[in-house]
């Protein structure tokens, strides 16, 4: 199985590098620049890839506030471009998305069919690419995950390793919850579900996936101290007391269950998941 992947030096698309094998062609912006639509569009008509996975994005969230129109361009426009080309040739297209496409109501996990209502750019943007990729007619799966970490990148795992290594007390948020999911973990499920594509068994549609059990960040922050044995006081403040340019969902639960009746792909627990990670960074 030849697989084409959009990213390369990013969290997920690191991690598909480390498993993919020769038959994996990871993808920079210095081969594929999401801001340029057709060349992106013109990558999958020249590949012979037999299936294509987009790990690529705009992923500023709060910048994305001053530049909705670029990261509407590479979350949006380019994704549906692809997307259609890859339609266009018969190849799969796996493309990751986000719990942001949600308005972060209730207290109910999300189902991946349930009404979008994005509160912040990098929401609408994301959306615009679902869209996209649904609209072009081709196979494909687009997987909504959250609380992206791992042992390289910017992430909120290594935010805390620095912040706790200085300060004996911090305020975290507490009324944000959602699923902390490990890019290893990520990479796993797409390659499984690349798989099941290419054996002809895989099924188009909107899928969820992150880590378990739901926590808050300030439940994030503090299993992090404890398994790297940092002694931090945290305290779980409201997102009031720490206001950001962009809106963050306050529910960001996510039911994972379509994901493991087609693709067998069960939900992974994000402490043994962080337990990896931190062993990575060499912090146990």
């Amino acid at each position: 199985m030849r697989v084409l992947v959009f990213g390369k030096s990013g969290q997920v698309a690191t991690e598909l590098a480390r498993i993919g094998g020769d038959h994996m062609t990871c993808l920079g912006r210095d081969s594929a620049d999401l801001s340029d639509p057709s060349a992106c569009a013109a990558v999958i008509a020249a590949t012979d890839a037999d299936v294509i996975i987009n790990a690529a994005a705009y992923t500023a969230v709060d910048k994305a506030e001053e530049e909705e129109a670029l990261a509407t361009t590479i979350n949006g426009t380019s994704v549906s471009t692809m997307a259609h080309e890859a339609a266009a040739r018969d190849i799969p297209f796996l493309h990751i998305s986000t719990d942001y496409v949600f308005d972060g109501t209730g207290n109910k996990p999300w189902q991946p069919n349930d009404t979008t209502g994005p509160i912040s750019a990098y929401g609408r943007s994301k959306l615009a690419g679902e869209l996209g990729v649904t609209a072009a007619g081709g196979t494909y799966a687009v997987m909504r995950t959250s609380w992206v970490y791992s042992s390289h990148g910017n992430n909120f795992v290594k935010t805390m390793l620095r912040l706790g290594a200085e300060r004996d007390a911090l305020s975290i948020v507490n009324d944000q919850i959602g699923g902390p999911t490990s890019a290893a973990d990520i990479a796993d499920a797409l390659m499984r579900m690349a798989q099941s594509f290419y054996k002809g068994q895989g099924q188009s549609g909107l899928y969820h996936f992150a880590g378990g059990p739901d926590a808050s960040w300030a439940d994030f922050a503090v299993e992090t101290f404890k398994q790297a044995n940092l002694a931090v006081d945290v305290t779980g403040i409201p997102s009031a007391q720490y206001p950001t340019p962009a809106a963050r969902p306050e529910n960001s639960r996510m039911n994972c269950n379509n994901i493991t009746r087609t693709f067998g792909v069960e939900r992974p627990n994000w402490r043994i998941s962080l337990n990896k990670v931190l062993n990575e960074l060499g912090a146990i």
